[in-house]
């Protein structure tokens, strides 16, 4: 049964305009209804002690974890999607909540011109002193602060040093430094040799400082030519400071490696039973396969126990998901001085004995697990959850009595140069149904709004309403490369008009998917949907087809065509 929720928040500091006079031209929007369902579910049947992977559904990439008293906050990657650095909460490691984002003012970062997986990548969270940290790269490295990890964070102090992938590590003394992936020192000796520098940071000016040491050279083996060795994390343990870090590049080939050494800057060594978290040595075609597991990081709890977040994938087929990288949760187990999250060979699994922490209660909008929700627009604001396409210089939306007005824009899908008119929710789970109600009138050939699924700039699919040859039409479009027109190809249309129907009156558009298949409806009554397309090859939004490293965002959007009819 859908969850009725009222989401309350977005876009702190973005100008929302609350009951607007609307335009004939603005799409009105009743609903947002999700269900989702994970293709694992009949194998999943946890007891009251264990727990279910994934821990946080959907595109939740690069999750980087940090433990105050009996708190834990956690920060993914969002690229260009905006508000953005989402932050959540939970006190048992397993359920988690939405908190706010770390990015949610329009003048925090610049996103103009990038494509959607480029952007806000790799964050890592800390805390020290009363005040949270998180690093990350955003064209240039960055540190933002807050003194609650709800926010508000301050605007970025921008570093100058090379590479991607910071983290902040506080060491016992006092001293802070910042671990990240760069060019080799002595230059790269094949295609993505990088190695983990190391320099000291100082909280106070927010500067680095002193010599930069090259920790790291290649990876866990320079003579296998080990490659985007990356993500890096310090900690200590028994006198030793460990180095994990992920390698094999985010696909199939990915995994994670640890080294350590007996002072901050070196030499580290290497263990010899790396990887120690990785999914590429079994057979691609496994049934319900969990895929490209790493980029991890470490907690640990009260009582001494270490857990390990990471990202992985559910696969449909062999690479194959549209969900992008979840967040997992595995124990990790220390052997011989050395920490392990999986034995290679083995799967990730999906059930997992729950961490001994008093169990919380499952929130009212969930992140893991099977759900539903119907967002109503009854708030004052879109909330937790919705974001935007790069960063829009005016807000393309309010939320009026119950209705979400979005705004046209001539800046359409398909150009990183645009900011499109687009508000979307990720799909969390392989089979998902998203539904709308939308009044709305196509005034002007290339007029058009609906439901948008989007994994990039260059693979989407359009379900709405739009002005074909002066009559409205209910469209289903789809660009699946750079090569399709900017507007995708119709692949599927209904006329709309139909005598005695008013203008402006509601259509109701529902997407129904299934892993890589997926079907489209309308409806001109509700709940009397009519088909337009069944069956329908939805894999060009997989990553593997799509490239790139976010998720598919499903939501909702309008686009302004050519001043004149034809």
């Amino acid at each position: 049964m859908a969850l009725k929720t009222n989401i309350i928040a977005f876009m702190t500091g973005a100008s929302l305009v609350i009951g607007a006079c609307a335009r004939a031209s603005d799409a009105r929007f009743g609903y947002f209804a999700y269900t989702g369902k994970s293709q694992e579910s009949a194998l999943v049947r946890p007891s009251p002690a264990q727990f279910v992977n994934p821990v946080v559904s959907g595109y939740s990439p690069d999750p980087s974890i940090v433990r105050v008293g009996d708190d834990y906050y956690l920060v993914t990657s969002s690229f260009v999607h905006f508000p953005g650095l989402p932050i959540y909460h939970s006190r048992d490691l397993v359920t988690w909540s939405q908190i706010g984002n770390a990015v949610d003012r329009p003048n925090q970062v610049d996103f103009s011109g990038m494509k959607v997986s480029a952007g806000l990548m790799a964050p890592a969270i800390s805390y020290h002193d009363g005040l949270f940290y998180i690093v990350c790269t955003n064209r240039k490295n960055f540190v933002i602060t807050a003194k609650d990890p709800a926010g508000p964070w301050s605007d970025p102090a921008l570093f100058d040093f090379d590479g991607i992938d910071p983290s902040l590590f506080w060491d016992a003394d006092g001293k802070a430094y910042i671990v990240n992936n760069g060019a080799p020192g002595g230059g790269a000796l094949y295609a993505g040799h990088r190695s983990i520098w190391l320099q000291e940071f100082d909280p106070r000016t927010k500067t680095m400082t002193g010599p930069r040491h090259e920790i790291i050279n290649g990876g866990a083996d320079l003579s296998a030519k080990p490659f985007w060795t990356e993500a890096p994390h310090l900690f200590r343990k028994d006198g030793y400071y460990y180095l994990i870090a992920a390698q094999g590049g985010t696909g199939d080939q990915h995994s994670e490696v640890v080294f350590r050494s007996r002072d901050i800057a070196g030499p580290y060594e290497n263990d010899a039973g790396n990887p120690i978290l990785t999914q590429r040595d079994l057979p691609e075609n496994r049934a319900h396969a969990v895929g490209t597991a790493g980029h991890a990081d470490f907690v640990q709890t009260p009582d001494g126990q270490w857990w390990s977040v990471f990202l992985a994938t559910r696969n449909y087929g062999p690479d194959l998901y549209n969900i992008g990288r979840e967040t997992f949760l595995l124990p990790v187990t220390w052997k011989d001085g050395w920490p392990l999250i999986l034995e290679q060979g083995k799967p990730v699994p999906f059930v997992v004995e729950r961490p001994k922490l008093a169990p919380a209660p499952r929130p009212a909008q969930p992140l893991s697990g099977d759900y539903a929700y119907t967002d109503h627009f009854t708030g004052r604001k879109l909330g937790l959850g919705w974001m935007s396409v790069r960063i829009p210089a005016t807000a393309r939306y309010t939320v009026d009595g119950g209705k979400l007005v979005l705004t046209a824009s001539a800046e359409g899908l398909g150009d990183i140069r645009h900011v499109p008119s687009f508000v979307g929710r990720k799909q969390a789970h392989a089979i998902a149904t998203v539904s709308t109600e939308m009044r709305y009138t196509a005034e002007r050939a290339g007029d058009r709004a609906g439901l948008v699924a989007m994994q990039s700039d260059d693979a989407y699919l359009f379900l709405g309403v739009q002005r074909e040859e002066g009559r409205q039409v209910v469209t289903l479009s789809v660009r699946k490369t750079g090569q399709d027109p900017l507007q995708g190809r119709i692949v599927a249309s209904a006329p709309l008009d139909q005598p005695h129907r008013q203008a402006g009156a509601p259509v109701y558009l529902k997407l129904s998917i299934d892993g890589g298949v997926l079907s489209a409806s309308y409806a001109v009554r509700k709940n009397a949907w009519k088909s337009l397309a069944t069956d329908m090859d939805a894999t060009f939004l997989s990553t593997k087809y799509a490239g790139g490293f976010v998720g598919t965002i499903i939501g909702l959007y309008n686009e302004q065509g050519t001043p004149f009819d034809h």
